[in-house]
């Protein structure tokens, strides 16, 4: 294990896909982190470890990691870039006392730009700005450092705040600069961005002599020592071996706690340690039934830190047991029990994330979060680890505030090609979105601001990604709860609904195609009730799915043609949490994802009608 007599604690903060990673990347590369003939040598986005985040290209836990650099050690906390993980920035900033802001050098500060920011200068941290991506062709850094120095005026609260050094850089070739340089293809490297780190973020070391405080900012699990406490070492210095005392945030103590291990960062990897003083972050054995938020202090010194807060929910589903026929073969966790034990293990590290019963079926839980691909990556990852679960139309959280009921609006940041703006504008406006800003780049295209409430902004994403042919980025970022709106305008037209149960056949398909795009391939199993495709016209109609063609002696002209299918549609998740409506659940297995009516049978469905439900 490596010692250093200073620390510097740094977070990485940035909008979604600008580059934080792959600077990290390069970050651990060039401190020879690993040997020379190490798989992450060759390794891109290294800190994206699980397989999630891999095929999404994006992060969603934040993760620690270290590198030695003149003899400091500087701890670098990699966080999520998009809003709907903006609670695991909220968990970690309190571990840095600084943080490199990566800002596309073309794009320029967006949406999540402005939140971290403003997180950041709300915890008092110094901020390194870093262009990045400035090899691209369509590069506009001198209006980027512009637009990124008004957003500082705009948002910091001190004039402290807003002197900041520039760091120019090419993330993904692990080349930093100083001022920005005339040939792109000049040789460079990291060491500009560490000496900034080293001359302008101020160290970690406190008083080690006091009474040791650490706020539990994180914990894992280990499957020989239970929980481990991750924090931030507040003051003084921890021995392996020594007593300490858990406190809630209300300065309650839970008890006292021998730490049995401790572990601190070395490259991606942690390594056992037998003391570590204050500013190290540290991993903390044999405290148990520990909760994120809650101070580890001396045992003379029973003082909590304040508490870790986080920007609260605004849409929510419900999730209850899988009751088709397939979830026993498919899964190996179906009943509400455990399903119900799983999200409240969830809650617990996923700060962003509520779970509590429905008030309306006791075997169901109402699940909220910060957006639909919050939700969306909840569900995906629990399908991975073998769980079945049926999950309702999102709903937004209504607040009442002053005897009015509010809900939560945001500001919609949307990059296009010139080409779509009038299809962009005409969906906007049917969803009564109102225009803040709009400018118009030769490079870049255009970059719409809108304000809209999270109730109409439903759906919006895969509706605009499909009229765009792909062509569009699309950025939310709450403000605040305001007055109701009108309902959203309905987008969706009727489904075809399997009536009867079996294997899907070509011959039915073709028959379903007739009036609609399907959602199943042919010999797959299928059941009443299930949805099997939409219609181009309202309401829905019921299919025999399963049918097959009627053999007979006699021929015909035309009667033997080959049968020519159209490929099935297949939803992701989150697609299909944007296409589901109030009286449909998503069926969701391991293996398959199902869509149906919440009431299968045809005679169910009137009954539910006629009572309204």
């Amino acid at each position: 294990m490596q010692i250093s007599t200073d620390i510097r604690n740094v977070a990485v903060i940035a909008h979604v896909d600008h580059g934080k990673t792959t600077l990290v990347d390069a970050l651990l590369k060039q401190t020879h982190s690993f040997r020379e003939n190490q798989d992450e040598m060759s390794m891109e986005r290294i800190m994206d470890s699980n397989d999630l985040e891999r095929e999404k290209g994006i992060t969603i836990l934040s993760k620690n990691t270290s590198v030695f650099y003149k003899d400091i050690k500087i701890n670098i906390i990699d966080t999520p870039g998009h809003a709907d993980f903006g609670g695991e920035v909220e968990r970690v900033l309190n571990m840095a006392d600084g943080v490199l802001l990566i800002v596309d050098a073309a794009e320029g500060p967006l949406s999540q730009t402005k939140f971290v920011l403003k997180k950041a200068l709300d915890f008092g941290l110094k901020v390194i700005l870093v262009i990045n991506k400035i090899d691209r062709k369509d590069q506009r850094v001198k209006e980027v450092v512009t637009d990124t120095e008004n957003l500082f005026l705009t948002l910091a609260s001190s004039e402290d705040l807003l002197d900041f050094p520039v760091i120019y850089a090419v993330g993904r070739e692990g080349k930093t600069f100083l001022e920005m340089p005339d040939d792109l293809e000049a040789k460079g490297d990291t060491s500009p961005l560490f000496e900034t780190i080293l001359n302008y973020i101020p160290s970690a070391r406190k008083d080690d002599e006091a009474p040791f405080q650490m706020l539990v900012s994180a914990f894992e699990k280990n499957e020989y020592l239970g929980r481990l406490a991750v924090g931030r070492i507040n003051q003084g210095k921890i021995k392996k071996g020594s007593f300490v005392s858990l406190i809630n945030p209300d300065q309650k103590s839970l008890g006292n706690f021998k730490i049995e291990r401790m572990y601190v960062n070395e490259g991606i990897n942690k390594v056992e340690a037998e003391e570590a003083k204050s500013g190290e972050i540290v991993y903390l054995a044999g405290v148990s039934q520990i909760e994120i938020g809650q101070t580890i202090t001396d045992i003379n010194f029973q003082v909590a830190l304040p508490t870790i807060e986080v920007t609260e929910p605004t849409l929510k589903a419900s999730f209850g047991p899988n009751t088709s026929v397939f979830a026993k073969e498919e899964s190996r966790f179906v009943t509400s029990r455990e399903l119900k034990e799983r999200l409240l293990e969830e809650a617990e590290t996923n700060l962003g994330l509520k779970v509590e019963d429905d008030p309306t079926d006791s075997i169901r839980m109402i699940v909220s979060g910060r957006g639909e691909l919050h939700l969306a990556v909840l569900v995906e990852k629990l399908r991975r680890e073998g769980y079945a679960m049926e999950v309702g139309k999102p709903e937004v959280i209504l607040k009442q505030i002053d005897g009015k009921w509010c809900e939560p609006f945001s500001e919609l940041t949307i990059l296009t090609p010139e080409d779509y703006v009038g299809t962009i504008t005409s969906e906007l406006g049917k969803r009564k979105a109102r225009m803040l800003d709009m400018s118009t780049d030769d490079k870049n295209g255009v970059k719409m601001i809108y304000k809209i409430s999270e109730r109409n902004a439903l759906g919006l994403r895969s509706s605009l990604m499909t009229e765009t042919k792909g062509q569009v980025s699309i950025s939310f970022l709450f403000l605040d709860f305001e007055a109701k709106e009108e309902e959203n305008y309905k987008t969706r037209n009727g489904v075809l609904i399997a009536s009867q149960s079996g294997k899907a056949l070509s011959f039915g398909i073709d028959l379903a195609q007739k009036r609609g795009v399907t959602f199943v391939d042919p010999t797959e199993a299928v059941y009443e009730g299930e949805i099997v495709g939409f219609r181009p016209v309202v309401g829905d109609l019921e299919i025999n799915i399963c049918k097959g063609k009627q053999l007979t002696n006699m021929r015909s002209s035309g009667n033997d043609d080959a049968i020519v299918l159209a490929p099935a549609t297949k939803y992701s998740i989150e697609e299909a949490l944007d296409f589901i409506e109030n009286d449909e659940l998503i069926d969701i297995t391991p293996k398959s994802i199902r869509l149906r009516k919440r009431h299968l049978t045809k005679v169910d469905r009137v009954r539910a009608e006629r009572k309204g439900k």
